[in-house]
């Protein structure tokens, strides 16, 4: 049974930082595409960040310079370091993971940004 659990969301001040852990179970955590999604109160779920299993990475505009995805396959976790941090980047965010057809979605870990 995979299992994707997140932690390390909370409340923080803006301009303070966070790390975001994503915890793998029961995939190759090695061979698949992992994501950060986000999901703000009345919106959409955006895509915030990808690193593919060859650690290439692509984010979304609106955090470039900001965040930062990584991942310990030895670990099988998935970070986000964010930093910087503004009032939107409040959000519920989601861990997934992607190989071929197959998609896994963590249950999310909830960061609230005060002004």
């Amino acid at each position: 049974q995979v299992q994707l659990v997140e932690s390390g969301g909370e409340l923080v001040q803006s301009g303070g930082s966070l790390r975001l852990s994503c915890a793998a179970s029961g995939l190759i955590f090695r061979l698949y595409s992992m994501s950060w999604y986000r999901q703000a109160p009345g919106k959409e779920r955006e895509l915030v960040a990808t690193i593919d299993s060859g650690g290439s990475t692509n984010y979304v505009d609106s955090v470039k310079g900001r965040f930062t995805i990584s991942r310990d396959n030895a670990k099988m976790t998935l970070y986000l370091q964010m930093n910087s941090l503004k009032p939107e980047d409040t959000a519920l965010y989601y861990c997934n993971a992607l190989y071929v057809s197959l998609k896994y979605w963590g249950q999310g870990t909830q960061v609230t940004v005060s002004s």
